[in-house]
């Protein structure tokens, strides 16, 4: 397969809790995981009562993808305001079946059980060649800066960049989108988005 991509670029990629090779104590310390778990339970015990909570107008909303700051930051706060694709995500955008059965696919996918350990991957491309990129905001609250760390960290061979003041939605940033995909096909990697971990 690597011979026939020029390569990959991985946006503030989810990280999987239950990959065997990822300490315990990375996901102890995270704040969002009781809320995450309690969600995975209704999504694969009870998908039409968490389509109801999102969508009903009794109570006020308490989904995560309703612009709440604890799961965003700043910049993505902006983001949710103006770009059109996250409006999908809102509480009318919920209201599709098929917006919600998509969703909670990818999140089935996300923090399901996998047959493998991407931490143990080894590097697709040949030696020095890599072209595995990912890519994650220093300030994004859904996928904490401190997993892809780690994840780099495992796996040299990926090349890892990190947007300082950038969130979990940086692909809504025109600059940074361009800044990806002149890394992914040109090479070109701005300083401003490698990080130093002191090596």
């Amino acid at each position: 397969m690597p011979q026939r991509l020029a390569g990959v670029a991985l946006v503030v990629p989810f990280i999987n809790y239950n990959w065997k090779s990822l300490p315990d104590y990375m996901a102890k310390d995270d704040y969002r995981k009781p809320l995450s778990q309690w969600v995975i339970l209704l999504i694969r015990c009870a998908p039409a009562l968490l389509h109801w909570w999102f969508t009903q107008k009794l109570f006020p909303s308490a989904t995560v993808l309703d612009k709440n700051p604890a799961f965003f930051c700043d910049k993505d706060m902006e983001v949710l305001k103006s770009a059109q694709g996250y409006k999908l995500f809102a509480q009318d955008g919920l209201r599709s079946r098929v917006v919600f059965d998509s969703l909670t696919r990818d999140i089935k996918v996300a923090f399901g059980k996998w047959d493998f350990d991407p931490l143990e991957l080894s590097d697709p491309y040949a030696k020095s060649e890599s072209n595995v990129h990912i890519w994650q905001g220093c300030m994004d609250k859904v996928v904490p800066v401190e997993l892809q760390r780690y994840v780099s960290k495992r796996l040299p061979w990926i090349r890892y960049h990190e947007v300082p003041d950038g969130g979990h939605l940086l692909v809504y940033d025109s600059a940074v989108c361009e800044a990806v995909l002149r890394s992914l096909l040109l090479g070109e990697d701005l300083p401003m988005y490698m990080p130093d971990f002191g090596n």
